[in-house]
């Protein structure tokens, strides 16, 4: 689920953007015009901003303009400009991404599931802390407690993805499509198996765990322990 900030003039158009958008899990606030979103989109800071160019009160790409002066929130401009000179333009002034109208709730969705996967790259090339756990990209070094942890390849990849995502359900699936590069099918055996030697080097067990925690029937997620 993300954050979402809807600016769109046209009624009809935005009232059926904010349902699919609801009906896929986002929380949508939505306005009509360039300077409402904007004020919103700095106070409010949501995950993601859909824009339209064709506002009342202001030409979307001056307000993009304005908004990449104070924030880097990731922007979908949704319009019905097509000319590939427009699209330049949009795309210069600082949109991640650009869709021409009409599409459907499904199209944008995957659109900003895309665009909020790129950004969270950035985020991922930083080391991640969780309690006394420090997993760092960068060096691919794993700290527990200030004590160096040595770990294999796939061992530290799967660490890395469930601490990056902490306090995320992630399921086997994704995890074995992410991690391992098994887009269809696979056993999630090669997951258990791997958490089990994760959880021998990170001092805990299943049945007490302190960093690794199965909800059963969904998928694996990383937390701090408790105090």
């Amino acid at each position: 689920m993300a954050n979402v900030l809807l600016i769109e003039d046209e009624v009809s158009i935005r009232a059926a953007l904010h349902r699919a958008l609801d009906e896929r899990g986002h929380a949508v606030a939505s306005v009509r015009a360039a300077m409402d979103g904007l004020a919103r989109a700095t106070k409010e800071r949501p995950d993601l901003v859909v824009l339209d160019l064709g506002l009342p009160d202001m030409d979307g790409v001056e307000m993009l303009r304005m908004l990449r002066a104070v924030s880097s929130v990731p922007v979908i401009v949704a319009t019905a400009r097509e000319q590939e000179s427009e699209i330049v333009r949009v795309l210069d002034a600082g949109a991640d991404d650009y869709l021409v109208k009409p599409f459907s709730g499904a199209q944008l969705d995957a659109r900003i599931r895309a665009v909020l996967r790129r950004g969270g790259r950035e985020d991922e090339e930083s080391a991640c802390v969780v309690g006394g756990l420090r997993v760092d990209p960068r060096s691919r070094e794993v700290e527990l407690d200030g004590e160096r942890l040595e770990l294999a390849p796939r061992e530290f990849e799967l660490l890395h993805y469930l601490a990056v995502r902490v306090g995320t359900v992630v399921s086997k699936r994704e995890l074995l499509t992410e991690v391992w590069q098994i887009p269809y099918g696979g056993a999630d055996k090669t997951v258990d198996v791997h958490l089990a030697w994760l959880r021998r080097k990170l001092n805990e067990t299943a049945a007490n765990p302190r960093y690794l925690h199965v909800v059963r029937g969904v998928g694996v997620k990383v937390t701090a322990p408790e105090s």
